[in-house]
């Protein structure tokens, strides 16, 4: 019985270590940071290049991977699915247009292995 309770302590310990030195100071950046690792943890066991993880009126909150070079790749995906030409960026923010209307994607980088993205809920269809 004691080998039992103190391998799953063990295993309680190494995957709490493994949080911190995966994700780091960006466990508290973003308030709970559950919705995310739920959607992290999605986005790692399937094909989808993005998984959404909070939802507005206003908006819709994306995870993605940063993936280096191409890291807003997955959100012009998205929007180019909702038929948004990508304009041009301005820092963090991405710039689409569509039947003479502006949108701004706010981008922001959650861990250096993923990107959070704010996609305005009238871009998506």
């Amino acid at each position: 019985m004691k080998r039992i309770l103190l391998a799953a302590t063990m295993l309680v310990v190494l995957f709490a270590g493994f949080l911190t030195l995966r994700f780091g100071s960006a466990l508290s950046q973003e308030g709970n940071p559950l919705p995310i690792l739920y959607s992290i943890s999605k986005l790692e066991f399937s094909k989808s290049s993005y998984e959404p993880y909070s939802k507005t009126d206003k908006s819709t909150r994306f995870v993605s991977e940063n993936t280096g070079e191409s890291r807003y790749d997955a959100v012009k995906d998205i929007m180019w699915k909702n038929d948004w030409d990508f304009k041009e960026q301005l820092g963090s923010g991405l710039i689409f247009e569509k039947n003479g209307q502006t949108k701004v994607v706010e981008t922001r980088q959650f861990s250096k292995h993923y990107i959070l993205s704010v996609i305005p809920n009238d871009g998506l269809s």
